[in-house]
């Protein structure tokens, strides 16, 4: 399983993100170490990014935006999210090759 993300016993799965804020779109872009990188077209003010990667998240998981949780890195480009709900693989949903 790769490290940027996991997968608990009831399905939730937890990310590592490194988000880039302030993007031409939003996106993902790959791996960024041991994070999946995701471009946001939203500044990095009044948590506008945040909002912007929980919806994008949302969205490529099929699941309403209240099954997203931020878990850590708020103010930081390096961030946990938890996501609830999804039978989808994280590799699948976000276009990155497994392993």
């Amino acid at each position: 399983m790769p490290d940027w993300y996991r997968v608990a016993g009831d399905g939730t799965v937890q990310l590592r993100v490194h988000a880039q804020p302030g993007a031409k779109r939003t996106e993902v872009a790959g791996l960024h170490g041991e994070s999946v990188k995701v471009r946001l077209a939203a500044p990095a003010q009044e948590d506008r990014a945040n909002e912007a990667l929980v919806a994008f998240m949302a969205e490529r998981f099929g699941v309403p935006r209240r099954e997203v949780t931020l878990v850590s890195g708020a103010r930081s480009r390096d961030k946990r999210l938890e996501i609830r709900g999804t039978a989808r693989d994280p590799a699948a949903a976000l276009g990155l090759a497994p392993g």
